[in-house]
């Protein structure tokens, strides 16, 4: 079973990673991982903190001479901003008197429910842990996944479709154009006419102190038919990855293929007809269902989409209630981006890619590459016979 345990407060000293059940033999590098991380601090919104970050990974265990060992792999992140939180954030030193508490809560955070449940009357306490900084570790390890996915013809990429209520127009371009053109944009955008529209759109909430949200698409390319199953309510697809990607800070909402769209429209204009080839096998012409059909991949690209709120902190903050006196305040303020929108579905690639990697070798089961290529060859032998 693989299964991942994250670690780290976002201005401790570092935040931490542990991978257990990735298989042995697989080629992993420091280098590999840091190229998503990069790709996570990109984005037009962004704040201050990352010119101050430059996230890379270094590997503790798991690995020998750039090949996985099938033990638990540990990675380690520096945060490089520490030195200036290490009197704040000490994990050692007794809280002195100058050290003053945060009690004013953000609404649409974890502020104020975080500290009712863990009887904390500082809410530094709360926010160093729920802050989206933890994603960084995430996008580690579905760096780590991601390779191994690949090692099976599956990619993952992603872009925005929307971002502050501006719609960016993309059902025109096939998929791998879409994905060529979203990494050449710092929005994650297919239309550069779009993105001058959101760029002047986000300089305007920064100048109002004000935020924005958006949605975004992960899409997988290259999965077999037959991943997931109907059997049982924990076992379908599109419940795993929705909870996978539904994790995610911020993330209000997610859909599969038309989503909530299929509500409005009859069922024959939803549902992707089947056809057959000898050359191909079972094939459908549209896919609308996004990948996924009973639960289980259909062979068609899958497709996720998910909406991310406006963030919480705001530069010019809303109503708030003293923790401690119980009278009105403003909310606090964290240094905080204006959109992050972007950088979310970089983040939602690395969540797509985890839960698939359990899934696949859930079902290819075994201890190393070797064995579980041997697996996957000869189940979808199996399927183009079929």
């Amino acid at each position: 079973m693989l299964r991942f345990i994250t670690a780290g407060e976002s201005h401790g000293p570092a935040l931490t990673a542990v991978i257990d059940g990735m298989p042995s033999g697989l080629t992993l590098t420091a280098e590999a991982i840091n190229h998503d991380l990069a790709r996570r601090q990109i984005g037009y919104g962004r704040g201050k903190r990352m010119d101050i970050e430059k996230d890379q990974a270094e590997i503790l265990s798991g690995v020998r001479f750039a090949k996985t060992l099938g033990t638990p792999i540990s990675l380690l992140i520096h945060n490089l901003d520490w030195p200036n939180w290490r009197q704040k954030m000490s994990a050692v030193r007794t809280r002195k008197y100058s050290d003053i508490p945060i009690t004013e809560p953000r609404p649409g955070h974890a502020d104020l429910p975080g500290a009712l449940k863990y009887d904390q009357k500082d809410i530094r306490t709360i926010l160093e842990r729920a802050s989206a900084r933890e994603t960084t570790t995430r996008v580690a390890v579905g760096a780590v996944c991601r390779l191994f996915l690949s090692a099976f013809g599956v990619q993952i990429n992603s872009y925005v479709t929307e971002i502050g209520g501006i719609s960016i127009p993309c059902s025109s371009l096939d998929l791998k154009t879409r994905c060529i053109r979203a990494e050449k944009s710092d929005l994650r955008c297919v239309c550069p006419e779009t993105e001058i529209k959101i760029k002047k759109r986000i300089d305007a909430c920064r100048r109002k102190g004000d935020s924005l949200g958006g949605v975004f698409e992960v899409v997988a390319t290259g999965l077999p038919v037959g991943l997931g199953s109907y059997s049982q309510w924990d076992t379908r697809l599109d419940g795993r990855l929705a909870k996978a990607v539904m994790s995610i800070q911020a993330i209000k909402g997610v859909e599969i293929g038309l989503g909530f769209e299929s509500a409005r429209i009859s069922g024959s204009c939803v549902h992707d007809e089947i056809f057959h080839a000898a050359n191909r096998g079972f094939f459908r012409k549209t896919n609308n269902a996004g990948g996924i059909e009973g639960g289980i991949s259909n062979g068609e690209p899958l497709i996720i989409r998910a909406a991310m709120k406006p963030i919480a902190t705001l530069y010019s903050p809303l109503h708030s209630v003293d923790i401690i006196t119980k009278k009105p305040v403003k909310a606090a303020v964290e240094r905080s981006d204006i959109c992050r929108v972007p950088s979310a579905a970089v983040i939602g690639e690395a969540m797509v890619a985890m839960e698939l990697a359990a899934i696949m070798l859930e079902k290819f089961g075994g201890d190393s590459m070797r064995e579980i290529k041997k697996n996957y060859s000869a189940y979808t032998s199996h399927i183009v016979k079929f």
